[in-house]
């Protein structure tokens, strides 16, 4: 048995997968995420152009400081320019360590999975904890504290 979290999408993983799993779970922790629709935030569809963008570049045709060139310029914010830069190996002809066309693909459905929590995860019936900053941009106190209590019923007093 143990606590399983995570931060940002892998909040939702972390929740859907403690609902699946209901008896190798105490708890639950849920860092700048939760079981959320994100499609239609600023926040999501701009991290959505970010992916296009990067899924769309031709790396066969470039060497390293070329795709992060390319990276560079189409990744306006620097910590987002960052994290794809990690996930992009260019040691070699460059090529990226997870399947970005298929986040990519994934992204553009009319109800992504990544953005989506759908009714059929279930609810968490344990313990969680839910944290985040006042001025989130992925979780928004005002719009989104029903979700979070019909997921987690024994949010009680918890719930920032």
């Amino acid at each position: 048995m143990a606590t399983i979290g995570g931060h940002g999408f892998g909040a939702k993983v972390a929740a859907a997968t403690a609902s699946a799993n209901l008896d190798r779970f105490t708890g639950v922790i849920q860092y700048e995420g939760g079981p959320l629709n994100h499609k239609y935030y600023e926040a999501y569809q701009e991290l959505d152009s970010y992916v296009q963008h990067a899924a769309k570049l031709n790396l066969s045709g470039m060497d390293g400081p070329q795709a992060v060139r390319a990276l560079d310029q189409g990744i306006a914010c620097r910590k987002w320019a960052s994290i794809f830069k990690q996930n992009l190996d260019t040691s070699g002809s460059p090529y990226w360590k997870i399947n970005m066309e298929g986040l990519a693909r994934n992204m553009s459905k009319f109800n992504p999975d990544v953005a989506d929590w759908s009714q059929s995860y279930g609810l968490w019936p344990g313990q969680t904890l839910a944290i985040f900053a006042a001025h989130s941009r992925w979780v928004h106190l005002a719009t989104n504290t029903l979700p979070f209590y019909n997921v987690f019923p024994r949010l009680q007093g918890q719930f920032p």
